[in-house]
């Protein structure tokens, strides 16, 4: 490995994904969206100045396993519990009709296939990106118009905190299904047993970090130990399990989000991921994805891909909030809720490129998706809520 290549290469990324970062928030778009493109830019996109290689990939991979630890740490586990029936439902719903109708849309692209091939695999591959959500764009929205603490807002948070927790369940099953040797009930024995285990382990390893965290309140000594058991869950999940190892992240973070230092340590944790490793990660996308490969096939593809993904979340979950009894002004709010996508996207979507199901070029879906739902989702909430007031003023 040529250190001063290595060091070139990191100053690069860390400059010009944090240029694009800053250009692309003060755009109003997701800083994410920036950092993608600074790596598109230069990349073998464009100017082709870095070359992606092991050393950045694991550098992405430990970013993407922070990234999922801080998800899990961010996770209300009383908000959980108070979400109720209905805002199970509503996450099922946006995790099984955007699955469904990615798959199908693959297939109508590429060929049905039958159940256990490759093709098929690819399909269902490209489905389970689909059902991602990100409501952070949603969620300033919402702040923004004071909304926020309202039943729909309420809702919509609580359905996408569950919709991860499914999306990264049905990721691990799709990933096991890569093994020419698995099976669907191998794969979902072993995936089962990984909570089970996770769940045991994790009571008794929260017990522990609450009697350190007591004693060594606001040290760095917490956030380190933290971190330990993100790699460790990370490690296990993935070697002894057959899970992704991004699960173990995910679940290592969920552990610790009860502790009285969570803020703390996800502080901490923002550190490593800010200055350096999202960036590489975000960046890394860039890298691997070459746009003069694009050609018209997936140009129409990335297009329908956004389609689906806009729409199955609108309809999938707008109509299953009607269904529960919402009117329809509050259903299609919480369906436009839902529509975002951002970081888990392009999570999904990087671990099916290392394992292989698919390449680079699908990137171009993805970043599509995040640009286009984060812009579209401000701008439809804020013109639905004008509307209900201008009803209600006239109703006065």
């Amino acid at each position: 490995m040529d250190t001063l290549l290595v060091l070139r290469n990191l100053a690069i990324i860390i400059v010009a994904a944090k240029a694009f970062g800053l250009l692309a928030r003060r755009l109003k778009a997701p800083q994410v969206a920036g950092e993608i493109v600074a790596g598109l830019l230069i990349g073998p996109t464009l100017f082709n100045i870095v070359q992606a290689d092991d050393f950045l990939s694991g550098m992405a991979e430990i970013g993407v396993i922070l990234l999922m630890f801080s998800a899990g740490l961010e996770t209300d586990i009383d908000k959980l519990k108070k979400s109720g029936v209905k805002a199970t439902i509503l996450a099922c719903a946006g995790v099984a009709i955007p699955l469904v109708l990615g798959t199908i849309m693959y297939m109508c692209f590429y060929g049905f296939a039958q159940p256990g091939t490759t093709g098929f695999i690819q399909a269902l591959f490209i489905g389970t990106i689909l059902t991602a959500t990100s409501v952070s764009i949603t969620v300033q929205a919402l702040r923004e118009l004071g909304k926020i603490s309202t039943e729909v807002g309420t809702t919509i948070m609580s359905a996408a905190i569950i919709d991860d927790v499914i999306g990264i369940v049905v990721l691990t099953a799709v990933i096991g299904l890569k093994d020419a040797n698995a099976n669907l009930g191998m794969v979902c024995i072993k995936t089962v047993l990984f909570f089970i285990v996770s769940l045991v382990a994790g009571i008794l390893i929260f017990k522990i970090m609450q009697r350190l965290d007591a004693r060594w309140t606001h040290t760095r000594r917490i956030p380190i130990i933290a971190m330990a058991l993100a790699f460790v869950l990370s490690y296990v999940a993935d070697k002894y399990f057959g899970v992704a190892d991004i699960t173990g992240a995910f679940v290592a973070g969920i552990i610790l989000s009860s502790l009285d230092d969570k803020a703390y340590i996800d502080r901490k944790m923002d550190i490593n991921s800010y200055m350096i490793f999202g960036p590489v990660f975000f960046a890394s996308v860039g890298l691997q994805t070459n746009l003069r490969e694009v050609d018209m096939t997936i140009l129409v593809f990335s297009l329908a891909f956004v389609a689906v993904g806009l729409l199955g979340k609108v309809f999938g979950c707008g109509l299953v909030a009607k269904a529960l009894g919402y009117d329809t002004s509050d259903s299609l709010k919480i369906g436009i809720g839902m529509m975002t996508r951002g970081e888990v996207a392009l999570i999904v979507a990087q671990r099916g490129l290392k394992t292989g199901i698919i390449d680079g070029r699908y990137f171009t879906a993805v970043i599509l998706l995040i640009v286009i739902s984060s812009i579209m989702t401000p701008i439809l909430l804020k013109a639905i809520y004008a509307s209900d007031e201008r009803k209600n003023e006239g109703r006065v």
